[in-house]
Formats: structure tokens, sequence, C-alpha cells
């Protein structure tokens, strides 16, 4: 397919216009939480086996230094610690602490009920189109994470 097709550039822009705006919408449902939206998104990043501070950085799209002390504020608050890692000697992982979980989950949750509350408001036929386009919404992310 030709990438300079104009129905393909529309879809193209419209479809990052739309993520760009649900992004700002979403990170709305956080302000009357303990921990911004940009907090929350570094705690997210560390699930599971945790992240280097340079993975953090490049997913936050900020350099080291910020991601640093964006992770040293979640210390001091008891919601991530770093460990040295067990691949390479040389570096250290951020890890989520019990609290940071906690938050996480606090955070999915209040998130989640706000959202489904919306979901509720389309029509079958809309919610149906929405979970169909979810696993297309998934590769492209898996494309840009690449």
């Amino acid at each position: 397919m030709n990438t300079n097709d104009a129905q393909l550039q529309e879809l193209a822009s419209g479809f990052r216009e739309a993520l760009r705006h649900s992004i700002y919408l979403v990170r709305r449902l956080d302000a009357d939480g303990e921990l911004s939206a940009a907090q929350l998104s570094t705690l997210k990043m560390m699930l599971g086996e945790g992240q280097r501070v340079g993975e953090i950085a490049r997913n936050l799209g900020v350099r080291v230094p910020s991601a640093t002390e964006q992770i040293i504020k979640l210390e001091r608050a008891g919601l991530a610690r770093r460990e040295p890692d067990p691949a390479d000697s040389r570096a250290v992982r951020v890890i989520l602490t019990e609290e940071g979980r906690a938050a996480v989950d606090s955070a999915n949750k209040r998130r989640n009920q706000v959202m489904a509350e919306i979901l509720s408001t389309l029509t079958d036929q809309d919610r149906k189109a929405l979970a169909e386009a979810l696993p297309v919404i998934d590769k492209i992310n898996a494309s840009l994470q690449n």
C-alpha cells in the first residue's frame, strides 16, 4: 500500500489525533488521585520485573536525568525501589514496592470505573466496534514500541 495515499494519510491523522485527545482526557481521571498521571505511568512501567532507568526514560519520552528525578520521588514516597539487575551487574532495575503495586491497582480500579460508566452510555453496536478495534490498536502500539 502506498503510504502517501490521501485516504491513508487522513486515517493516520485522524487516528493520531484521537489518541492524543484520549491521552489528555484519560490523564484528567487522575486529577483527584494522590499521584499524577506521569507518576502512575512510571509506576505501571515497573510492573513485573521492573525496568531500567533508561527504558523508563525512553518510554516517558524524557532524558535519563528527568526520569531519575521522577524515580527518586517515587522512592521517597515508598512506591518504588532500585535493585541490581540480575542480567547485568552494572545496571539497576526499578521495581514496585507493595505500596506501589497497591497505588497502581487503586488507580486502575478508579480509571476502569470511570471508563465503564462512559462506555455504558454507548450503544451495543458502538461497544462491539470498540472491542473489535482493540486488537488492531494493540498491533499499532506494538509497531510503535519497536
